[in-house]
């Protein structure tokens, strides 16, 4: 039996579904489509996170229990995943009893083992990204490496893995299995994170109550990676369907967002490991996406919402364009330009132009049906689909989405270009009927296995295509074979499968949007003399300034603000020199959200005046003691 089991992260219930989450469920679809096509028993997971002191804290808030915030959240993500065709098998919650279970009972095994012991935790914790720092992996001073924002000390009592123990046996896994982590870089980036050391981690906590509870310790709840991480083998039936577990397990493919790669990548084998589960084939780690060239955030969150997109564009056509824009693993840009090029350009000009000169030449110069082929018919077309059709397994056997549906397209182009070339109308007006026949067949041919191809990213779009040819609407593995189109089936044109878009009006609605999204970012509110209590303003002397390379503008200054050095990227380099600056005291914002800028973490802003193009920085009296705070 050939079998395929392949999942997305279970998405956390702290948000409405975004345009990540709809590119990675889409890509993990194309694959679990794809590999039932091929023949392959397939098993799909996906599904939601509901623990951890986020979701407690957001349902406080709201006036909810957590579970109700859960239940709330759940139904947007099953409601997005039916208008995007995603073809999930399993749709696993962490609060499922059957999954709360096998969390307890892995956690009691690896206790038992002794890969699992009580011990005091006391270090940093970053609450929104629900992760645990040792001092050394925190960026300028007190800050999580990963999303920028101030952590907590925390000292309480805490249930330890084994993590250290594991070290060298992840490195060996690495070097046996090179393709375990794709892309390769990304490879690189986890063995370097091994090689520098690895510390037990924290797995349970004592000061919130919404997790799964420790068997055999009231007290604690475990840790919401160790919980969700197991869904991997809860959801595919691991302690509820013994057979379906070992006919699926181990998953061939996690399909992830770069950001949670550590997880994925080291704590997720090392758990399996102790556990002694066989380890996952592959974990890919995709891309982020930014918005007309700029970071998402939740003002511009609109612009992109999937919904929205399916309402102006349909499904299928996101999916292509998510899929074919940029290659699977690195960060791309979305604008709805690019979209609405692909669309009028790939999907209408080169696709549905095809479909409907081909069937309309087939309707008027072989009665609606498809002509017999003959032994001396030219084999160009077959044998590039024949070379495409293996390009397209290579690539998606590696997760290669946009070089599979290049490959596609190189197929497209080449029936078009055929076309033009065999001109069909002046081979009926010549009256060479046998030769108009082997290139309609040819043509008909090669259009039905493109749809076949397709189906897997444009489900509805491709089985509308393949019913217009006379084929059914959902293909089988023998499908993907040249000669397969049935001889004297009755082809019918249909509504345009891509009906072009109007690029300037729907541009010009979006790029309205996106300014009044910046502006009203850009916007100087009104604010109470609290929210002026939160600003820690306070003097700081320059004791290092230097140029950050290729840049006019920006300069790398280290500041004292009497109790510890902070660095800070400032942009004034286009009005004061490095040299001038080393050793003024200055105003200093000390508790902005850090940024990495041209690789630099910036901590905290140098307060400075501007008026047109000239900028002032005020410059305090010497005798100003460091620290005092602005009031």
């Amino acid at each position: 039996m050939k079998k395929f089991y392949v999942t997305t992260p279970i998405y956390y219930v702290n948000d409405v579904p975004h345009l990540g989450h709809a590119y990675t469920t889409i890509a993990a679809d194309v694959l679990a489509r794809y590999k039932r096509l091929k023949g392959y028993e397939v098993f799909f997971l996906t599904g939601t996170d509901e623990h951890g002191q986020k979701i407690e804290k957001s349902a406080k808030a709201k006036g909810m229990t957590p579970k109700e915030l859960a239940d709330s959240v759940v139904v947007n993500f099953k409601r997005l995943w039916e208008r995007f065709d995603i073809s999930y098998d399993h749709f696993i919650r962490t609060t499922d009893d059957y999954h709360e279970k096998v969390v307890q009972e892995i956690f009691q095994r690896l206790y038992d083992k002794g890969d699992i012991y009580l011990g005091e935790y006391e270090g940093w914790y970053c609450t929104p990204c629900e992760s645990f720092w040792s001092k050394s992996q925190l960026v300028e001073e007190k800050h999580c490496p990963d999303c920028g924002r101030p952590v907590e000390r925390l000292r309480e009592k805490s249930y330890f893995f084994r993590l250290s123990a594991y070290q060298d046996k992840l490195l060996q896994f690495y070097e046996e299995n090179p393709d375990f982590v794709l892309p390769e870089f990304r490879m690189n980036e986890v063995k370097a994170f091994v090689k520098q050391g690895l510390e037990d981690i924290s797995i349970s906590r004592t000061t919130f109550r919404w997790g799964v509870p420790v068997p055999f310790d009231d007290e604690h709840v475990i840790y919401v990676w160790f919980d969700a991480l197991f869904n991997y083998i809860s959801g595919v039936g691991y302690g509820i369907d013994d057979e379906k577990f070992k006919k699926f397990w181990p998953a061939d493919v996690h399909i992830i967002g770069k950001d949670i790669l550590r997880f994925h990548a080291i704590y997720w084998p090392a758990f399996l490991m102790a556990a002694g589960f066989e380890l996952p084939k592959r974990v890919f780690a995709h891309g982020w996406w930014t918005v007309e060239g700029r970071k998402m955030s939740k003002s511009l969150r609109n612009v992109v919402d999937p919904n929205r997109l399916i309402d102006m564009y349909g499904a299928d056509a996101v999916r292509y364009f998510l899929l074919r824009e940029v290659p699977f693993g690195l960060d791309g840009d979305f604008s709805h330009k690019a979209l609405i090029h692909r669309i009028n350009g790939d999907l209408a000009n080169d696709l549905g132009n095809l479909l409907y000169r081909v069937l309309t030449m087939t309707i008027k110069y072989a009665g609606g049906k498809v002509p017999a082929p003959t032994e001396n018919r030219d084999t160009e077309l077959e044998e590039l689909a024949k070379k495409v059709l293996e390009r397209v397994d290579e690539h998606l056997n590696r997760q290669a989405f946009n070089r599979a549906l290049e490959a596609i397209w190189d197929l497209i182009r080449a029936a078009n270009k055929y076309v033009d070339v065999k001109a069909p109308w002046a081979l009926n007006k010549e009256d060479k009927k046998e030769e108009l026949g082997n290139v309609l067949y040819n043509l008909l041919e090669t259009l039905r296995l493109v749809g076949v191809m397709l189906y897997p990213f444009m489900p509805s779009k491709m089985g509308e295509m393949l019913a217009q040819l006379g084929c059914g609407s959902e293909p089988k593995e023998e499908d993907l074979n040249w000669g397969r189109i049935q001889v004297g089936a009755e082809v019918a044109k249909g509504k345009p499968l891509f009906p072009k878009v109007e690029e300037e009006k729907i541009v010009k609605e979006i790029e309205k949007e996106v300014a009044e999204v910046e502006k009203k970012e850009e916007a100087i509110p009104e604010i109470s003399i609290e929210d002026f209590a939160k600003l820690n303003i306070i003097v700081a002397q320059v004791v290092e300034a230097e140029r950050v390379p290729k840049t006019d503008k920006l300069l790398k200054l280290v500041v004292d603000t009497g109790t510890e050095k902070r660095t800070v990227v400032a942009g004034i380099g286009a009005h004061y020199k490095p040299e001038e600056l080393v050793g003024k005291k200055v105003l200093y914002l000390s508790n902005l959200m850090p940024k990495k800028l041209r690789g630099i973490m910036s901590c905290g802003m140098i307060l400075a005046a501007s008026k047109g193009e000239e900028l002032y920085l005020p410059v305090l009296p010497d005798d100003t003691p460091l620290g005092a705070r602005l009031r």
